[in-house]
């Protein structure tokens, strides 16, 4: 087993220089960059210098043109640039932000915490919950309990979390007045007590939090009760009780552990959220998130920003899938790495 997670260990890093390098390009191919974007700024202005080569309509002169791809790295291959790049984030530098003039690690680190605040909790609260509600549904299957569930869990999971969001907002914050309309926390967060705080960051986290777990709520939800159904039907479950096990141990003991196997295979690609979280829920709620930074990254053309989320959200997503396998080692013992 050791070596088999060793070889994937050593696959990251050829699997990150695909990712970026594919992202790396389009950043350079796409219309609309960061020199387009002076041009037209500067043609806004009413620039008056203008140059003979530098083409029709045009507010900069080519050797204002030639400093600003200088600047912006664009006056390189994209090869070398790359290669460059990927030369500085060896030494931990991911460049300076075109929007914030700051390094990306210093953009990052301001919105990680948020993330990272919101991800964890929507990952403990979506495993705390559906599994414990899974096994329910599973056990009382066509039950009251299993319809009215499946009912509120297909609704949740039919509208959009950003639409959820907005509902939530409309009735909870506008109507009756219990949350406030958005932000990670008030604006005399600071002033405020200890217990003040933790109320605050509550009360700023129920709606947003409810929106986050309701795409993956559905899906473990479901996931975990179909499986568990299969085991309990099958025949080394009927022999357990057979033998006079109990229902509740052959459930807890010998049905549950092989249910778990599916939950476990999605556990890295959940390994996401802690960076990406959803621009629409973080507009809506106002939220100074990754995904509102990726998202300004890509409309402003802030390209050093864009490839720091990417690296980030990439490495996350790799080491996710090796910790998927380690869970599936854990609870599957027919599963063994040679």
């Amino acid at each position: 087993m050791r070596d088999y997670f060793l070889r994937r260990l050593l696959l990251i890093p050829p699997t990150l220089i695909g990712i970026t390098i594919i992202v790396f390009v389009i950043t350079r191919l796409v219309p609309g960059g960061p020199i387009e974007r002076a041009i037209m700024e500067a043609q806004l202005s009413g620039g008056s210098t203008r140059g003979a080569a530098a083409g029709q309509n045009m507010a900069l002169s080519e050797s204002q043109l030639a400093r600003l791809r200088e600047y912006y790295g664009f006056d390189k291959p994209v090869l070398q640039s790359y290669v460059e790049w990927v030369g500085k984030v060896a030494t931990g530098d991911l460049g300076i932000s075109y929007r914030y003039n700051m390094p990306v690690w210093d953009v990052m680190a301001s919105r990680f915490p948020v993330s990272l605040y919101y991800g964890i909790i929507t990952l403990i609260l979506t495993y705390a919950i559906c599994v414990p509600l899974g096994i329910l549904k599973a056990i009382k299957h066509r039950t009251a309990v299993d319809n009215i569930s499946s009912i509120l869990i297909f609704i949740g999971y039919a509208v959009p979390g950003y639409a959820l969001g907005s509902l939530l907002l409309l009735y909870f914050s506008v109507r009756l007045e219990w949350f406030p309309m958005g932000g990670f926390v008030s604006l005399q967060f600071d002033d405020l007590s200890l217990w003040g705080k933790i109320k605050d960051l509550v009360s700023h986290s129920a709606l947003p939090l409810i929106c986050y777990m309701m795409g993956s709520f559905a899906l473990v939800t479901l996931l975990l009760k179909n499986h568990l159904m299969d085991n309990l039907a099958s025949d080394y479950v009927r022999t357990a009780i057979a033998k006079g096990v109990s229902f509740r141990k052959a459930v807890t003991g010998h049905a549950l552990r092989n249910s778990l196997i599916p939950i476990a295979t999605t556990f890295g690609q959940n390994i996401t959220l802690l960076v990406s979280g959803s621009f629409l829920i973080e507009t809506i709620f106002d939220i100074n998130g990754f995904g509102l930074l990726g998202l300004t990254s890509i409309v402003d053309r802030d390209y050093p920003v864009v490839m720091g989320v990417v690296f980030l959200a990439s490495v996350l997503l790799l080491i996710g899938n090796i910790l998927s396998d380690i869970l599936v080692a854990l609870v599957d013992p027919r599963i063994r790495f040679n």
